[in-house]
């Protein structure tokens, strides 16, 4: 019996669009009518998270930051942010290499410094609270940094991630989408926070299930008993994976949740 679902958002429940189809909604409350807990599980920022899932806020749980930072009913469940002391360090070897720009992430608020676009437009759409400042160096310390968002205006897999995972010793780095990579601490990722949420519930990992499209949702769809990826997931991942459902554009997460609900076999 499934008592616990985490599923990625953008490429995997969101739409062609990035939107979140207002179907979810009457299958989360259906889903928590049944006992199980439902966990939108992103590298989104808590406060986006909050607000996209506003009609269901008091249902689900959150698993932000790439799992940095798990929230539910407004009380933090786990945190594994950046340590102070290595954030100047990565800031400077991210900005060594030309055309990354950092984000900080903190639990709170994200940062930015520059002005370069597309860059400073997309943090904007990206994060609900978003703050430009003159330096990040001038964040550090005032609230605890769950990430590192990295912008590669060329390519995250051809030149990011081929570079950064030597360069930042003690911190974690990866892929996130075509533009993007993920910094954070070496235990912080989707896997470590479900084995939080497993052993704070008590959810055994076969009653666990993970919907995920990229390599920042590998460890959660592996700590869980039945994994899904879509049609439309990076290749390797889809590879590692095997078992499919249908793109995101196709409404792949919302068919599963109407096939469980239906008490068809996973």
């Amino acid at each position: 019996m499934i008592r616990f679902i985490a599923c990625d958002l953008d490429g995997t429940l969101l739409d062609g669009n990035r939107q979140l189809p207002e179907e979810i909604f009457p299958l989360i409350s259906a889903l928590t009518a049944r006992g199980v807990l439902f966990a939108p599980a992103s590298g989104r920022q808590y406060e986006n998270l909050r607000t996209l899932f506003a009609p269901a806020e008091d249902s689900v749980l959150f698993l932000c930051e790439n799992g940095a930072l798990v929230k539910y009913r407004g009380r933090t469940l786990h945190l594994a942010p950046i340590g102070d002391g290595l954030l100047k360090g990565a800031l400077d070897e991210i900005r060594a290499i030309p055309r990354l720009h950092p984000v900080l992430c903190g639990t709170e608020t994200a940062y930015i410094e520059g002005e370069a676009e597309p860059f400073r437009t997309l943090s904007f759409e990206a994060y609900t609270r978003c703050r430009a400042v003159p330096s990040l160096d001038g964040v550090i310390g005032k609230e605890p940094i769950c990430k590192i968002a990295v912008y590669d205006e060329i390519s995250a897999a051809d030149r990011c991630i081929r570079v950064l995972p030597q360069r930042l010793g003690g911190l974690r780095t990866i892929l996130s989408g075509d533009h993007w990579c993920d910094v954070s601490a070496p235990e912080a990722n989707k896997g470590t926070a479900v084995a939080k949420v497993q052993e704070l519930f008590g959810f055994a990992r076969e009653e666990c299930l993970a919907f995920g499209d990229h390599m920042n949702d590998y460890e959660m769809l592996s700590r869980c008993g039945s994994a899904f990826v879509p049609e439309n997931a990076y290749p390797p991942l889809k590879e590692r994976i095997g078992r499919t459902i249908p793109s995101n554009t196709e409404g792949g997460v919302l068919w599963k949740l109407k096939e469980i609900l239906a008490g068809k076999e996973i």
